[in-house]
C-alpha cells in the first residue's frame, strides 16, 4: 500500500507511474475524498474550539448567578457535541473509502525497471547452460509422465476437478525429493526454515495484497479463511504489527507448502500437462531487510534461486520484468526461466521480488533504526520462488529423459531418492 500522503504530494510522479504500469486509477476520486476529509477535519477542529469557549462560558455564567445564560450556553454545547459526532461519522466513511482506495494502487515501480506495455517487452538478463540436444523425438511430460506411472491426470479429475494431479512412484518421490533438497540448500545459504499452515485468514492476506484485489483467484472456506497461493503470504505475515531490531535484518526464511490458486491461467493458456494447475508445491524465499540493502537483498536472492537450477544441471535464462508485466506488489522482479523440451523454449519456474515498503505498510512491520535514520521505520519485504517443485520436476523428466522412455535422475537428488539412478517405465 502506499502512504496516503506521500501520493497526494507526488501525484503527477505516481500518475506516471501507474501509467507505465498501465494501471488505471481514479486519481481524481482520489483528491475529491482526501479534500473532504480535509474539510471534515477542519470543520471538526472548529466546532471543538467552539465547544471548549461555550464550556467555558458555563461556569463563568453559573458563577455569575446567570442560570438562564448558562443552560443556553449548555444547549449549545449539547448541538455542537451532535455536528462533531455527525462530522466524525463522515470523516470515518471518507477515511475507510481513502483506505479502500490505497488498497487497490499497485507499487510504484523502482527507476531501474524497463518501461513496457506486456511480456514483449521483458528484457533479457543472462542465461545459464546449454538446452539438452537429443538423438530422438523428445517426448512431453504430459506423455512421459503417465508412462513413467509418475503423474496421473485422470485420477486428479476423478479426485477433485481439472487441473489437480497426481503423482504416483518415482513421481512422488521425485517430488519429495526436490522439496527436501531445496529446503537443505536453501537452509545451508542461510535461510531459516518454517512449516505454517496452508490456511490464513483475511487480515493476514491483506498484509502481502492478495485481498482486496485478487479475491476472485483465491479458495476459500465457509468460516471466512482462505487456502494460500504462496508461503510468502505466511512467512511475510510472521512479523506482522511487530517492531523488528534493526541488528537483526535481513531476516532470511523459507518454506515448503502447497499452493492453490482458484484461476489456473487465463483460459486456453497450458491446458495439457502440469503447468498450470489449481495445487502445486513450492519452495519460498523471502526476506525482510532495511531500504537500503533491499536492492542488493533481491539480488542475492535470484542468485539464490538460480543455484538450485544450476545444482540440477537445468539450462534456464533470468529476465527483468518491465513496469507492464510485473505483479501488483512489486517495484522490480525478476523472473527465471528454465528449459523446457515440450515447449521448445523457456517456461517461468521462478519470480522474485522486491515489494519495497508496500506489503510492510499493509501489515505495519516495522524495525528500530539507529544511526542517520533513529525511530522506527517501515522494513522491505522480498519473496521469491525456490523454486516451484512441479515446474522443477516436469523439468527434470523432460530434460534428463532417455531414447528408451526413461529418465536419468539428476545427481544431487539421488542421495534423497535411497541411491536411484534412473526412472523407468511401469513394466520395465
Amino acid at each position: 500500500m502506499l502512504d496516503g500522503r506521500y501520493l497526494r504530494d507526488n501525484l503527477d510522479a505516481i500518475r506516471t507511474a501507474m501509467g507505465a504500469r498501465a494501471a488505471g486509477w481514479d486519481f481524481d476520486r482520489f483528491v475529491s475524498l482526501d479534500d473532504e476529509r480535509r474539510r471534515l477535519i477542519g470543520e471538526v477542529e472548529s466546532r471543538q474550539a467552539q465547544r471548549n469557549d461555550a464550556s467555558k462560558r458555563i461556569g463563568e455564567l453559573m458563577q455569575a448567578g446567570q442560570r438562564d445564560e448558562a443552560e443556553a450556553a449548555k444547549e449549545q454545547v449539547r448541538v455542537i457535541n451532535e455536528e462533531i459526532a455527525s462530522l466524525d461519522a463522515s470523516r470515518t466513511e471518507a477515511d475507510a473509502e481513502v483506505r479502500e482506495m490505497l488498497l487497490t494502487i499497485p507499487n510504484i515501480p523502482d527507476a531501474s525497471v524497463p518501461v513496457g506495455a506486456d511480456e514483449n517487452d521483458n528484457v533479457e538478463v543472462r542465461r545459464w547452460g546449454t538446452p539438452p540436444e537429443f538423438g530422438f523425438a523428445p517426448v512431453p511430460h504430459w506423455d512421459l509422465g503417465p508412462a513413467l506411472g509418475a503423474i496421473d491426470f485422470e485420477r486428479g479429475v476423478k479426485l477433485a476437478k481439472s487441473r489437480f494431479i497426481v503423482l504416483g512412484r518415482d513421481g512422488a518421490r521425485l517430488n519429495r525429493a526436490l522439496i527436501n533438497f531445496m529446503l537443505d540448500t536453501h537452509g545451508a545459504r542461510g535461510y531459516r526454515e518454517w512449516s505454517v499452515p496452508a490456511l490464513a485468514n483475511s487480515e493476514t492476506l491483506l498484509g502481502t495484497g492478495q485481498l482486496p484485489k485478487f479475491a476472485d483467484d483465491l479458495f476459500h472456506t465457509d468460516e471466512g479463511l482462505y487456502l494460500i497461493p504462496t508461503a510468502e503470504v505466511q512467512l511475510t505475515n510472521l512479523h506482522r504489527d511487530e517492531v523488528l531490531e534493526g541488528a537483526d535484518l535481513p531476516l532470511k526464511y523459507c518454506a515448503y507448502t502447497p499452493c492453490f490458486r482458484e484461476e489456473a491461467g487465463a483460459a486456453g493458456r497450458d491446458t495439457r500437462g502440469m503447468i498450470r494447475v489449481h495445487q502445486f508445491d513450492k519452495v519460498e524465499l523471502v526476506k525482510l531487510t532495511t531500504p537500503e540493502a533491499s536492492s542488493d537483498e533481491l539480488e542475492g536472492m535470484v542468485t539464490d534461486a538460480e543455484f538450485i537450477l544450476q545444482q540440477l544441471g537445468l539450462a534456464y535464462r533470468t529476465i527483468v520484468l518491465c513496469t507492464g508485466d510485473m505483479g501488483f506488489g512489486a517495484a522490480k522482479t525478476y523472473d527465471i526461466e528454465v528449459w523446457l523440451p515440450s515447449y521448445d523454449g523457456y517456461k517461468e519456474i521462478s519470480s522474485c521480488s522486491n515489494c519495497s515498503d508496500f506489503q510492510a505498510r499493509r501489515a505495519s512491520i516495522k524495525y528500530r533504526s539507529t544511526g542517520e535514520f533513529k525511530g522506527s521505520r517501515l522494513v522491505h519485504t522480498l519473496n521469491g520462488s525456490g523454486l516451484a517443485v512441479g515446474r522443477t520436476l516436469v523439468a527434470v523428466l523432460e530434460n534428463y529423459q532417455q531414447a528408451d522412455g526413461s529418465v536419468v535422475v539428476p545427481e544431487v537428488l539421488r542421495p534423497y531418492m535411497g541411491g536411484q539412478e534412473v526412472i523407468r517405465q511401469v513394466g520395465s
